[in-house]
């Protein structure tokens, strides 16, 4: 928990990617696990050193096209075999082949959209404000030219003064605490 109401976290203000990065790795090795980095470009080798995990969205989507070819199936089933069965030409009431082309599009239309709404909700969006909007220079710096360090006040080792303190001995041009 936070150790005084209302603080989000300090966050140090770097001017080139590899500040950032070697910052970002000497805070994990110190036991920090709730930070975040904030760069105008992707920096791979921040995300490497954030420990990025693996998301769960390609299991979401898999599960989204099974849950459309299931969906599909039954419908047509469902159609042609109880509600409007049509005897068309002599052919089974449950012609599966003919089932292939619309449960194929179920799938596609069921596994995007899980994929998309799936991203949606684990990015917590959409996120209308976020604390670092009140740290001074992260506004128009983190889309232009600077890279930050955010290291959050809900990481167990987070504490005012140590956090400062290890922050401050790198090369950064500043470094300050963000309010909720």
């Amino acid at each position: 928990m936070p150790p005084r109401e209302g603080i989000y976290g300090i966050i140090a203000e770097f001017s080139t990617p590899s500040e950032l990065v070697h910052a970002t790795e000497q805070a994990h090795e110190e036991g920090y696990r709730r930070m975040e980095c904030y760069t105008p470009y992707p920096v791979e080798e921040a995300a490497g050193a954030l420990r990025f995990h693996k998301t769960s969205v390609p299991l979401m989507c898999l599960l989204g096209g099974l849950a459309g070819v299931t969906v599909a199936y039954l419908m047509e089933t469902w159609i042609n075999v109880y509600a409007y069965p049509l005897n068309i030409a002599g052919r089974p009431l449950f012609s599966w082949p003919a089932f292939i082309i619309p449960a194929y599009e179920f799938t596609i239309l069921f596994a995007g959209l899980s994929a998309a709404f799936g991203m949606i909700a684990q990015n917590g969006l959409p996120q209308l404000y976020h604390p670092l909007f009140n740290a001074p220079n992260f506004r128009n710096g983190a889309t232009t030219d600077k890279f930050f360090l955010c290291l959050e006040a809900t990481d167990p080792k987070f504490s005012l003064t140590g956090t400062r303190a290890f922050l401050e001995q790198f090369p950064a041009i500043s470094v300050v605490e963000v309010d909720h």
